[in-house]
């Protein structure tokens, strides 16, 4: 047989026999959804971006430093819009779905597009641990509530003129009167409101609930060595304490186990829509 068909018919049973199936989703999942942060889908939205700024890519632009407000929110507002609104449901977050909806599962994700959400997995059963491209923030956290941004976009988009909004449009703290920011974790003036604590004490009451009798698989989907610490040395580290433990590793640049999970560990590094869609056969 087919070593790729024998890894994924391994993988497909290991997720079948799964009593508990932790989900770990980084930015190669969102990515492999579509959600590309280079090439032709960041140059067909941010071409007087780049003509302007000389920004190469969605992400690095977040961190270019924009002389004003008007110019920051400008590109917030579009990056947002792209990757946040307009995107809606993803084949291949719907899929994972269909794949796990009948199993005890949960969601850890560093992903910030809210396609979770989108694609109809249970509020309850979701960590994002990096934030929320709908959400703001007080820039200097002195407070823990976070806003929708959703009106203020969709009106900045509009309104946009050589990469600036209009003064009137940038959002201001309500607390402070400071400069806002979307609510990201990239600085210590990260806020974790109420929604995310509880999201935290969802997935420890998830852990603590695991009978290390039964079986558990971890399905890494994506995660590199961005923010290594926050699923994937975790799930390694979880996968060698418990010997009924598998880990399905999917990704295309680091796919390989450590030594000592390599026997627990089925790793892919082949594009996760053919996995999925050779895996959504068989159930």
């Amino acid at each position: 047989m087919d070593r790729f068909v024998q890894r994924l018919d391994n993988a497909f049973e290991a997720i079948e026999n799964a009593d508990y199936i932790l989900i770990g989703a980084g930015a190669g999942f969102s990515a492999a959804a579509g959600l590309e942060y280079s090439g032709k889908r960041f140059d067909d939205n941010f071409q007087d971006f780049i003509e302007k700024y000389g920004v190469q890519d969605m992400y690095s632009a977040t961190f270019y430093p924009y002389q004003t407000q008007e110019e920051k929110w400008a590109h917030w507002a579009r990056h947002v819009y792209v990757n946040r609104y307009s995107v809606g449901k993803t084949k291949l977050y719907e899929q994972l779905l269909e794949l796990v909806k009948n199993k005890d599962y949960f969601v850890l994700t560093t992903n910030v597009e809210h396609q979770f959400w989108i694609n109809g997995f249970e509020d309850e059963r979701i960590f994002a641990t990096q934030g929320d491209y709908g959400l703001m923030q007080c820039e200097k956290g002195c407070h823990d509530k976070l806003y929708s941004n959703e009106d203020l976009v969709f009106e900045a988009l509009e309104k946009t003129e050589d990469c600036r909004i209009p003064s009137e449009l940038v959002p201001v703290c309500p607390v402070c009167g400071g400069n806002m920011e979307i609510n990201v974790r990239k600085d210590s003036f990260f806020v974790e409101d109420e929604k995310w604590h509880q999201m935290s004490e969802r997935y420890y009451k998830f852990l603590n609930s695991i009978d290390e009798d039964k079986n558990l698989v971890f399905l890494e989907l994506g995660v590199g060595f961005n923010t290594p610490t926050i699923i994937r040395y975790p799930f390694e580290q979880m996968t060698y304490n418990n010997p009924n433990t598998t880990l399905i590793r999917l990704n295309r640049d680091f796919p390989q186990a450590i030594p000592e999970n390599k026997d627990r560990t089925i790793s892919f590094d082949e594009e996760i829509s053919e996995i999925f869609d050779y895996w959504l056969k068989r159930v």
